[in-house]
C-alpha cells in the first residue's frame, strides 16, 4: 500500500486511496513524528524512549515496551495487508532502532524543500507554478502537534523559514512576470506575520510601487521602520532605506524587473503603450475630485475581477470602499451607478464575503429608497439585480422578489446588458426547492443566445457554467460537455483563467459519474481540481469542498466517512458530522448531531446535503427525517445529487428516494 505522510501542519498519514490513516494516541504520532524527523535515519529505542518522555523527567520502567507496543500499532496501521510474521517494508527494524523508510515524494515536507530549490532554477512562469503548489500542501505549523518538543525545534524551525523563503521567493517571480498587484495581498500578510523580515518589506514596498500606488509604498516602508525600531530596538538595513530614497525621486531602475523587462509588459508592446498614453490623458484631463474617477474606478474593478484570483479579491476588497465614497458625496444617482456598474457574474451560490454581501444589499436598498422619482428604470433595475445577487443562499424573500422586478425591468426597456444582468440575479435565486435544474437550463440557454448576439462574453461563459451545471444534475453529460468545451474556449480567448477552476472540477465529477475509475484514482483527481482553488480567490467555494466531494465519493462506494480529526469541513461539517460519528462507532453522538442538524441552504448543494441527511437518517432509524428527506427530496427525482453544482455528486435522487421508501414501509 502506497502511503504518504504529513508535517507540514498536524502530523497525518494517508493510505493509496487519499484516506486518513488512524494513527490512535498522541505517543504513536509521536513516534512517527520523531522517525520523519530523522529523515529514513535509524532512531536508536532509548533516544526514542528519552524524547517521548522528555517531559516528564523520568520515562516510566517499561518505556521500552511501550514503545514496541507503538511501532507494532503503527505497522498495522501503515501495512494492514502485510501477512503476519514478515518483515516489515515501510517501518523497518534495524540495529538499536527503528528507521522510517518513506520513499522521497511521500512526505510533503521533503516534496516541499526540493520544490523550493527546483524552483531557483526554473524560467519564472514554471518557478511560480512549482511555489504556488509547494506553498499549497501547508495545512499549518510544521509539526504542529509536538510545537513545545525539543526533538522537533530544530526541524520546525528549518522548514518554517524555508517557506518564509518560498513566500518572499514566490513574490519575486510575480513581480519579475509583471504581477506585482497579485504580489501584494499575500506580502501583505506575510509582513504583518513576519515584521522582522526586511525583504519582505522591500519586496511589498516595490510590489505597490509597480501598481502606482506611490504613497502606499512609502507608508509601507515607514511602518517597517516603526515595527524595526519597536520590536528588534534597529534601524532599516540598506536596502530598504535605499529603496525609500529611490521612491521619492521615482527611480528609473525600479520601472523594470529583475531581468531587465518592464514590471507589467515590455516598453514595445502596443497594449502597453496605448495603456500609457490613456491613463496619462486620463490623469491630466480629469480633475482629481471628479465623480467621474469613482465611476471608472468601478469599471476597472468589473474587469479586474475576472482577471484571476488575486484580480478578485482585489476587486472584492475595493468595490465597498467605491459604494462608501459614493454615499459620502450625498448624490444617490451616482451612488446607484456605482453599485450597479460591478455587474460581475456570478455562478457560484454561496458568497465569498457575506458581512460585504450585506452591507452591499443595505447599501443598495438605502439608495433604492433615496433616488428620485424620475430616475432612469435601469438604475433601479441595476440596485435590484445586485440585491438578487448579493442575498443569495440568505432565504430572505427579498431576494427572489428583487430578480423578479429587475428581470421585469429589463424585458420592458429592452436592455440586453441588464437583462443578463438581471438573470443571474434570477439564477441566483432559483433554489427555493429541489429539483429546479430544468428551469435554470432555460436561465443558462437564455443567457448563452443573448450574450452570443450582444457580444457581452463574461455572461456567455455564465450561461455555459449554468447549462454545465444544469444538464450534470440531469445526468446529460454529453450536452454538459458541449458547455464546459465552449466556456473554456471563451476563456482561452478572452483571458478568463477563473472559468477553468469549475471546468476542470467538472471534469472530475464527469469521470466519477460516468466512466469506472478506481476510488483512489477519483480521490486523486479531486485533490488535483483542488489545487486550482488555492489562490483563485472564492473562499465561499473552497471551504471545505475537497473534504465534501471526498466524503460523496466514499458514500458511493459503500465505504465510511472519514474521521480525520483535522479535517476542515468548512459550511458543510453539520451535514458530515453524524456521519463522521457513525464511522467512529458514536451514535449516540451521532443521533444528537443529527437531532441538531439546520435545514441544508437552498443553493446549488441543497440535494446533495439533503441525501447526506437521509444517509444519517437510513443509518439510524430516524423515521421523521426520513420522511422529511423523502419530501424535500422527491421533486429531485430525475437529477442526480449533487452534479447540479458542476462538482460532485452522491448519484442518482432516485436511489436514495427508494432506499427512504423502503425504510419507512420496514416496521418499527
Amino acid at each position: 500500500m502506497d502511503v504518504a505522510f504529513g508535517v507540514l501542519g498536524p502530523v497525518a498519514a494517508w493510505d493509496g486511496a487519499g484516506d486518513a490513516i488512524a494513527l490512535k494516541g498522541p505517543r504513536h504520532r509521536a513516534v512517527l513524528a520523531r522517525l520523519l524527523v530523522a529523515r529514513r535515519r535509524v532512531v536508536p529505542v532509548g533516544r526514542l524512549v528519552a524524547d517521548l518522555w522528555a517531559d516528564q523527567g523520568e520515562p516510566p520502567a517499561d518505556a521500552v515496551g511501550a514503545v514496541r507496543t507503538f511501532v507494532a500499532a503503527l505497522r498495522r496501521a501503515l501495512e494492514p495487508e502485510r501477512p503476519p510474521r514478515t518483515p516489515a517494508r515501510l517501518l523497518v527494524t534495524e540495529g538499536p532502532g527503528y528507521a522510517l523508510r518513506a520513499e522521497p515524494e511521500a512526505v510533503d515536507a521533503w516534496r516541499f524543500e526540493r520544490a523550493v530549490n527546483a524552483a531557483r532554477t526554473l524560467p519564472d512562469l514554471d518557478a511560480l507554478n512549482r511555489l504556488e503548489e509547494a506553498l499549497s500542501w501547508w495545512r499549518g505549523p510544521a509539526y504542529a502537534d509536538f510545537a513545545a518538543a525539543p526533538w522537533a525545534r530544530a526541524e520546525r524551525s528549518r522548514l518554517a523559514e524555508l517557506r518564509l523563503h518560498a513566500v518572499e521567493r514566490r513574490a519575486e517571480v510575480q513581480l519579475a512576470l509583471g504581477r506585482a498587484a497579485m504580489a501584494v495581498p499575500d506580502l501583505d500578510a506575510h509582513v504583518a506575520e513576519h515584521p522582522w523580515r526586511e525583504d519582505a518589506w522591500r519586496l511589498l514596498a516595490l510590489a505597490l510601487y509597480r501598481t502606482g500606488r506611490q504613497g502606499d509604498a512609502l507608508a509601507v516602508l515607514r511602518r517597517a521602520r516603526t515595527l524595526l525600531v519597536e520590536q528588534l530596538g534597529a534601524d532599516p538595513g540598506p536596502a530598504l532605506r535605499r529603496l525609500e530614497a529611490d521612491i521619492l525621486d521615482q527611480a528609473a531602475h525600479l520601472d523594470p524587473g529583475p531581468d531587465g523587462r518592464r514590471d507589467q509588459v515590455p516598453p514595445s508592446d502596443p497594449a502597453e503603450r496605448v495603456w500609457t498614453q490613456a491613463t496619462a490623458a486620463y490623469d491630466r484631463t480629469v480633475a482629481s475630485g471628479a465623480r467621474a474617477r469613482l465611476e471608472s474606478t468601478v469599471g476597472l474593478l468589473r474587469d479586474l475581477a475576472v482577471t484571476g484570483g488575486g484580480g478578485l479579491e482585489a476587486a472584492r476588497g475595493h468595490r465597498l470602499a467605491a459604494i462608501t465614497a459614493a454615499q459620502e458625496l450625498g448624490d444617490p444617482e451616482l451612488t446607484a451607478r456605482v453599485i450597479g456598474a460591478y455587474d460581475v457574474p456570478a455562478i457560484w451560490t454561496r458568497v465569498d464575503d457575506p458581512q460585504q454581501a450585506a452591507d452591499t444589499v443595505k447599501a443598495a436598498e438605502l439608495t433604492l429608497a433615496a433616488l428620485p422619482q424620475d430616475a432612469h428604470l435601469a438604475a433601479r433595475a441595476r440596485l435590484l439585480a445586485t440585491i438578487a445577487l448579493e442575498s443569495r443562499g440568505t432565504r430572505s424573500a427579498r431576494g427572489p422578489q428583487a430578480a423578479r422586478q429587475a428581470e421585469d425591468i429589463a424585458r420592458r426597456l429592452n436592455d440586453p446588458a441588464l437583462l443578463a444582468f438581471a438573470l443571474n440575479g434570477t439564477f441566483m435565486q432559483t433554489f427555493h426547492r429541489a429539483g429546479l435544474a430544468p428551469q435554470r437550463d432555460e436561465i443558462g440557454a437564455e443567457l448563452v443566445a443573448l450574450s452570443a448576439r450582444h457580444g457581452m462574453v463574461t455572461y456567455e461563459v455564465l450561461g455555459h457554467l449554468v447549462r454545465l451545471q444544469s444538464r450534470s444534475a440531469l445526468a446529460d453529460f454529453t450536452r454538459a460537455d458541449e458547455h464546459a468545451a465552449a466556456a473554456d474556449r471563451l476563456a482561452g480567448r478572452h483571458e478568463l483563467p477563473l472559468v477553468g477552476v469549475f471546468t476542470d472540477w467538472y471534469r472530475v465529477l464527469r469521470l466519477s459519474a460516468t466512466g469506472d475509475p478506481h476510488p483512489a484514482e477519483e480521490a486523486t483527481a479531486y485533490q488535483q481540481a483542488a489545487l486550482r482553488l488555492d489562490g483563485a480567490g472564492m473562499p465561499g467555494l473552497e471551504h471545505g469542498l475537497l473534504p465534501l466531494a471526498l466524503l460523496c465519493l466514499r458514500l458511493r462506494h459503500g465505504r465510511p466517512a472519514q474521521t480525520d480529526e483535522h479535517l476542515d469541513w468548512g459550511p458543510y461539517e453539520p451535514w458530515a458530522r453524524p456521519l463522521v460519528l457513525l464511522a467512529q462507532d458514536r451514535p449516540a453522538d451521532a443521533r444528537t448531531a443529527l437531532d441538531a442538524l439546520p435545514e441544508p441552504p437552498r443553493d446549488l448543494l441543497f440535494e446533495a446535503l439533503w441525501c447526506l441527511t437521509a444517509r444519517a437518517a437510513l443509518a439510524l432509524d430516524d423515521r421523521e427525517t426520513m420522511k422529511r428527506a423523502h419530501a424535500e427530496l422527491a421533486p429531485a427525482a430525475a437529477e442526480l445529487a449533487g452534479a447540479g453544482s458542476g462538482l460532485l455528486t452522491l448519484g442518482p435522487v432516485a436511489r436514495h428516494l427508494d432506499d427512504l421508501a423502503v425504510a419507512l414501509r420496514r416496521p418499527r
